[in-house]
């Protein structure tokens, strides 16, 4: 049984997530969400960083995966590009926190519900989500933390070849200070063949902190 990978929050991004909570509720969170966005996508404009690829308009469903992430300034300028591509994008949470006041958080920008217990065949529950979707991009990690990796994670691929769809390449060069997408990967049964095709694309991206970031990791 594959395990998908989750997002797990610091004391910092508990703090934050409760400023948040408190200025929704009076700002509401759909301006709150906007404000943060803008202003994000004004950073990102004022550092100078541009737009790449976007994802492609016929592909209506498709698992993104963003790498090089060696830096919390990843978060920053990835939300600012995905703001910019006025792209949405789906990401996983854990159903526990699907309880008031994270379920409002949550169902707002994006999050979907899944069941974390290995019993609960995970993976194959996502790649239900899929096939009832008319259009679905959903996030999901790869490395799973800004250090150094030695192998990626494999849930992206399994969901991607088990609903038969598309990898997303996403990328952050800060050599170029690029931030887009790569030519769809469509999932081969040999998953060494999708993970060389996922490394060839990463090899001349550069990370915030590229000794944290080895292309070789990809692998699953």
């Amino acid at each position: 049984m594959q395990e998908a990978e989750y997002i797990t929050m610091t004391g910092l991004q508990t703090l934050v997530l409760q400023a948040c909570l408190f200025y929704a509720s009076i700002l509401g969170i759909s301006y709150l969400s906007r404000m943060i966005l803008d202003s994000f996508a004004r950073w990102f404009k004022y550092k100078g960083w541009t737009l790449g690829p976007n994802i492609p308009a016929d592909i209506k469903k498709c698992v993104v995966v963003a790498a090089p992430h060696t830096s919390n300034w990843d978060f920053v300028y990835s939300m600012a590009a995905l703001h910019l591509f006025e792209a949405h994008v789906n990401y996983l949470a854990k159903k526990e926190l699907f309880k008031f006041p994270m379920k409002w958080i949550l169902e707002n920008t994006g999050a979907i519900s899944v069941e974390r217990s290995k019993n609960s065949g995970m993976v194959e529950s996502i790649i239900q989500k899929f096939n009832e979707s008319e259009k679905l991009v959903l996030l999901i990690a790869g490395e799973g933390t800004r250090g150094k990796v030695d192998k990626w994670k494999s849930g992206l691929y399994h969901v991607a070849f088990g609903a038969q769809i598309p990898i997303m390449p996403a990328y952050l060069d800060y050599a170029k200070k690029e931030a887009g997408f790569g030519a769809p990967i469509y999932p081969d049964a040999d998953k060494e063949k999708t993970a060389d095709a996922l490394r060839a694309f990463y090899l001349d991206k550069t990370a915030k902190f590229p000794d944290n970031f080895n292309p070789e990791s990809i692998r699953f």
